[in-house]
Order: C-alpha cells, then structure tokens, then sequence
C-alpha cells in the first residue's frame, strides 16, 4: 500500500512539475515583448516540455487561404506555405478547427481515417534526410477563429504524443492565440505606421506580400493599391479602410451618382486636376470638401486653399482611379474620352453604303474622330502594358488590324474600317512629325504623347511600306520609368555576387548581351542604380533615354546628325568620368574606344546583340579587337532573356509524366542532381490555365534567364589564344556558369515559367 501510495505521490509530483513548466513557459511568452525572440529562447524548454524533437507554429493568411511558418524548429525549409484544405496534416486543422495526433505520417490508412484527401508530403523529409514518424496539431483560436496551427513532430521517448501532450499543447495553442493578438496591437503602436497597417494587421496581406506588392509597382511604373487591387485580389474597401486609418479621415470611393460641383470646378484645369490627384467635392456652410490622393501633403494643401477660398476644409482621401473617374465624370465623357469603349469610337466613325466612297474622299486626318480613335489605342496600350502596338492595313477593301504586344506575345486588339486605315496612319505620322505625302520608304519619329493627351509618356514610330500601296506602323512605348534593384531581378546568388563585384571594380568592361527587348538596359539601369553614388562621375549614351535616374549624366545619341555611340564615347572622355555606359556597341570604333576607355580607368557598361555569353567573345576578337587588351579589360558578360511567367492567380499544379521529367533532364544538359528535384509522386510542376486576370492566356508578366561568364584567369588565357568559343563555353561552365536553358528550367521547377515559354527564347 505504501509502495502504491509513493507511485501516486511521484506521479502527482511529476504532473505539478509538467504543468508548473507550461505555466511559466506562458509567462514569458507573455511577458515578452518580441514574440519571434522568446519563442527561439524558450525552444528548448517547449521540445523537453512535450518530449518532442521539433515544433512548427504556423500562422493564418486568410486573404490567401493559406497558413504559414512564423516559427520554427528544425532543418527544414526558410518559410513553409500550405494552402488551408485536407491536402496536408496542418492545413487539416487550420480547415476544420480539429485536432490530429498521428502514430505513423507514413501510414496512408491511418491519415485515411483522419481524412480521405489527408496526405503526407514525404519531400521535406527526402531533402533533408529526416524521418517524420509522429505528427500532433493543435488549432490556435483568438474569439473563436482559427487564426493559426500548432505543430509538434516525432516524440522522443514514446510511439506516440499522449493524451496529456494533446491536452497541454491545447493550453500552449491558447497562450499563443492570446500573444500573438497582444504582440500584434504592441507593435502597431510602436512600430513606424505605414499606409497599409490596416491590411496587416487583418491578415488580408502579409509583410512580404507587401514588399513584393512595391517592387511589382516599381517594375510595372504605377502605385501600390493597383498592384493590391489589380493583382493580389485585394478589395477595393480594404485599401480604402487602411488609407483611412492612416491618414485619419474618410475615404471616399468613386459615386456615379454624385452631384457635380459645377460652381467649384470654375477656374479649374481639369489637366491641373488630373496631374495632382485631387479634385473638391461639394461646399456647404462655407466648408469645401476635397477628395486628394495624400491628405497630408501640404504643398497641394496650400495650392488647394489659394485656388477655392473657404471659410474651413475637410479633406477626405480616395484611390488615385477614384479621382480620377470623378474628374472623368465632372467635367463630362467627351472632353476626356477615357471611359468610351474603342467600340463607341467606331460607332461614330460608321457609314453607310452609300456615304463610303464620299467617306474616303472627305475623311482627313485631323477629323476628331479618327484623334480620338489614335489617342484611345496608345491610352488602352499603354493601360494594358503593352510594349508596342502594330497597325497593319490590308491591302485593297480590307482593314486595318491593330496588334498588342504584351509580355512579349503579340494579340489582336481590334479591328479599323479600311475607309479610315489612310487617314488614321496619317495622324500618326502628324504626331510624329513625318512627311505623311511620302509613302514609298521608311521613316522613323517620336511622339510626345502630353502633346495630345494629357499621359505623358513618349512613342518611338517606324513606318514601313507594304505591299498594295499601304504602310504599317509600329509605335513602341517608351514609359519613363526608375531602376529596380539587382537583387529583385531573380538572379542566381552566385551570378548577383559575380555582378555586384564586377560594377564595384575601379575599371574594366561589363557587357550585357541579347536580342532586342531581352531586358539588357534594365538590366545596365539596375547595376548602374547600385553604384549610383554623389562621389561616382556616370556618363550615360542611350537611344532612347528610357529610363532616368537622378545622379547620371544621360545623353540621347542622334546618328541622324553624326552624334553616334563612338562619338558619345569620345566626348565622355574628355568630360571626367569615372562610369561610361553605352547603350550599344554597333561597330569596332565604338567597341574600340570602350576597350581603351576601360584600360585607361574607366569602368564600361554596354550591350551588343549576341545569342549567349561565350559567343560575345568570338564575335568581337572577329571584329579586329586585340585579344590581349580584351582580355585584359573584360569583367564578364551576362547574357539574358525574358520568358512569360505563368499567371499567379490561375497557374495549376500537376504531377507530370516521367517521360516530361526525363526531357527537362535533357533539356538541362548538365549536372541536374544539383537541382535536387527528383522524381517522385510529390514532384509537382504548373502551367498555364487562363483566367480573366491573364485576359484568359495563362500567362501574366516577364522575368529574366540569365547565364553570366565571368572573366577569370583561365577565360581571359582562352581569349589571349583566340580558343573557339566551344572550348570557352565548356571552361565557363567548369567554373559554374548556368546556360540560359539551364537558368530558364530552374525557374520552370520553381513553377515559374513552363519549358515552352524557355524553349522561345533559347536553344541551349
């Protein structure tokens, strides 16, 4: 009796000594004033707690419907995203709110009973080289909602997590609901506040999704609430809610149904208007009502009180497209055309029978219509992302097609009556300042769109003549943007380290290689932004000046008056650079004078168009360079493509055939064990779907492949002896280049892209 009474006593002592360790594991939690730190001190004591060998606390996205890692034990991946369904053991419980507490995640019958769609993804466990026996999660709730999962693996000392473990991981999921709300009000209040705290802290966007939402908007030239609403699905409430907050006051979304204040709109530009993003709402008592894009800008604030004087002022905030289809609707449809369809143009340009041949004898290129109708195909191109838009009249009593080009793919946009496809080249090349009586050979202009319209963006225009009499134009959209960073460019680390140590040498050549539209002066931009320094004299000769940025010295070469790439070159010279970068080296003057400007303490940057890297180097020994100075000067030479990237909002996961396995291992053509994807029941890849986000393609953006020579001992020997470029290309590989073909199959793994967009653009 005395011996059962001292077991009883043991265990009681055991089970005071268990929960005294959980209580005081929730007072640090608690009392913790970073979450992230306590819960990587107290890891230890939280394993020996449950006797567990790893932990994983994950956290709700519910804009997403996805959970994902905050916290973490063990070698397994940087952050681990699962999508809230029965397709995993965590995204189970963050689904239905339940509980599971597995012997055996191996075992297909024993998850089957749990659920029928509950799988195992044995990846995780086959990259790192562990063994995953014993899974137990726990949902962790704040006022009843599922706002997160806890996550222990493999007991130590028993074949499975007991009953007790179950109940005291409930207790520990509890803490956690409360901490995690606590920590999250604490540190709204005293970290700095941001535009978009709103959407955080309702887990309708996380941190990284909001720093992937700037550099997108950097990329695309236009603000982070279009990326939210156009992109990310993000409602339009939401983003106004979290301005509202931040700016405190009212937002106020765009009302078709809104009195029109004709009486304030008197003096008022609406160009004035559109270019500073506000616009006043309505008077009453003497108080003006003014919808601004940033409150708190007291620049537009002071304009807006010298140009409607009040008694008071109340500024409410709107999103940048709420202001602006206010003023569409103010000042009327007509004066602004940009809610007119391309179709009611058309409309108005229609004629009957009878009237056509009149038609094409009274029509001119001035007639407003055929203005509108120009004017409306740049605007929807360049609002659609286009790069460049093709006009293509046919011959005899056909029309004329109008083609897209986005994300390097052409589409049909729409179609011109052949009665009007004259007079509508004929503007073009008005607004181009070309000879609209020549017709027979090519000519080449610029628009600058404001002129006309107030979108200030610059079109670069070629007319070639076509058979019948007829001439197609092409205008490539020249939007003026800034750089983005190098590291945002989707590079390999070895390539960004390779690059960045090149453009931070006091001298030397870089070039960047590829066809026309590869991404090569975003590229040289981006480099350049990196070096960008008040200490640092940068020359820069373009055609055209794309993009700007504060600091160059940017010059636009004319070769029409014998201001060409050489002679750009020669001028810097003299003018104390320390970079030069030319935007393309076209003949041996100009490759020449680089060489020698790099091996006289100049640090060069230039593009040639070349299909890969180690061809680059033949091409120019075979232009008359001397293979010592060359060699000397080069740094190296990226050569890079841009391949159409599946839409993130309709791509599709599939498990792909060992036959499509086996020809991406081919198409690899190298050591592709170093990928470290195998093939097995949970090897997945995606592809195109289509969706209204895509317009239906499947595909949506561009991102870069890239293979990067670096210019070592051993390539620069190769190039002093003129070695073939086969010799080179296998020497750079030893070295650790990636090919284009290899660099554009890792990012199909990565489910960026798919093997035919890569196999586009490159052959190997």
């Amino acid at each position: 009796m005395e011996i059962l009474d001292s077991k009883d006593n043991q265990e009681q002592k055991k089970r005071l000594h268990y929960y005294k360790a959980l209580h005081d594991i929730a007072n640090q939690i608690h009392a913790s004033k970073n979450m992230d730190e306590i819960l990587i001190d107290l890891r230890e004591q939280i394993l020996s707690l449950f006797d567990a060998d790893r932990i994983t606390i994950y956290v709700m996205d519910a804009q997403r419907k996805h959970i994902f890692s905050r916290f973490k034990v063990g070698d397994i991946p940087t952050e681990i995203r699962l999508p809230v369904n029965n397709r995993s053991v965590a995204g189970y419980t963050a689904n239905n709110a339940q509980i599971t507490n597995i012997e055996n995640a191996y075992d297909k019958d024993e998850l089957g009973m749990i659920n029928k769609d509950l799988v195992f993804d044995k990846s995780w466990d086959e990259e790192s080289r562990y063994v995953t026996r014993q899974i137990l999660t726990v949902p962790i709730f704040f006022k009843n909602r599922v706002i997160g999962v806890f996550q222990l693996i493999n007991k130590k000392h028993s074949a499975r997590f007991t009953l007790e473990d179950q109940n005291s991981a409930i207790e520990m999921a509890k803490v956690l609901g409360i901490a995690f709300f606590n920590h999250q009000k604490l540190a709204q209040k005293s970290k700095k506040r941001t535009k978009f705290d709103y959407l955080i802290a309702n887990n309708l966007i996380t941190k990284n999704e909001l720093q992937l939402a700037i550099a997108r908007a950097r990329e695309a030239k236009t603000n982070v609430e279009s990326i939210f609403l156009n992109e990310m699905r993000v409602k339009k409430s939401d983003v106004g809610k979290s301005l509202a907050e931040y700016y405190g006051c009212e937002y106020v979304a765009y009302d078709s149904h809104y009195p029109i204040p004709t009486d304030l709109l008197v003096n008022l530009k609406q160009i004035y208007l559109r270019n500073n993003l506000w616009i006043p709402l309505d008077q009453d008592n003497g108080k003006v009502r003014i919808l601004i894009d940033n409150p708190q800008r007291l620049d537009k604030i002071d304009s807006i009180k010298s140009l409607i004087p009040a008694e008071s002022y109340e500024f409410v905030v709107g999103l940048k497209e709420d202001i602006l289809q206010f003023l569409d609707y103010f000042y009327g449809n007509t004066r602004t055309q940009r809610i007119e369809s391309i179709n009611d143009i058309l409309e108005k340009l229609d004629t009957t029978e009878e009237e056509e041949d009149e038609a094409v004898d009274m029509l001119t290129e001035d007639d407003s219509a055929i203005v509108q109708l120009v004017n409306k195909i740049i605007v929807d191109g360049h609002n659609r992302n286009c790069s460049d838009i093709h006009i293509e009249p046919l011959p005899g009593k056909l029309g004329a097609e109008i083609r897209f080009r986005i994300d390097g793919a052409c589409s049909k946009y729409q179609t011109i009556p052949y009665k009007y496809k004259k007079a509508f080249v004929s503007r073009i090349k008005i607004m181009a300042d070309l000879d609209i009586a020549e017709r027979r050979k090519p000519q080449d202009g610029k628009i600058k769109f404001k002129n006309f319209n107030p979108l200030d963006i610059e079109l670069r225009v070629a007319t070639i003549p076509t058979v019948g009499g007829e001439e197609d134009v092409v205008l490539r959209i020249l939007s003026a943007g800034e750089p983005i960073a190098l590291n945002e460019m989707g590079m390999k680390k070895r390539d960004l380290q390779i690059l960045n140590d090149a453009i931070n040498k006091p001298y030397g050549i870089f070039l960047v290689v590829g066809p026309t539209g590869s991404g090569k002066t975003t590229t040289l931009h981006a480099a350049l932004a990196a070096i960008n320094k008040p200490e640092t004299k940068i020359w820069t000769a373009e055609d055209p000046v794309e993009i700007t940025q504060r600091g160059l010295r940017q010059v636009q070469v004319q070769p029409k008056i014998g201001f060409d790439f050489a002679a750009a070159m020669r001028s810097f010279l003299r003018a104390d650079p320390d970079v030069i970068m030319v935007g393309e080296m076209r003949d041996r003057e100009t490759v020449a004078t680089g060489i020698e400007a790099s091996l006289t303490g100049h640090l060069v940057f230039s593009t040639l168009h070349t299909n890969s890297a180690p061809e680059t180097i033949t091409r120019l020994l075979d232009m008359g360079m001397d293979s010592f100075n060359f060699a000397d000067a080069l740094l190296g030479i990226l050569a890079q493509r841009l391949v159409r990237t599946l839409c993130r909002h309709c791509k599709e996961a599939y498990h792909p055939s060992r036959e499509e396995y086996d020809s991406l291992v081919h198409a690899y053509d190298g050591d592709f064990d170093f990928q470290s994807f195998s093939y097995s029941d949970q090897f997945m890849l995606f592809k195109a779907k289509g969706c209204p986000e895509c317009a239906n393609t499947g595909y949506k953006g561009r991102t870069s492949i890239m293979e990067l020579l670096e210019a070592t001992g051993e390539i620069k020997s190769l190039i002093q002896h003129r070695a073939p470029m086969e010799e080179i290309r296998d020497q750079a590989i030893k070295e650790g280049m990636t090919t284009l073909m290899q660099d554009g199959i890792r990012k199909v793994l990565l489910g960026l892209t798919d093997l035919r967009q890569v196999r586009k653009v490159c052959i190997r």
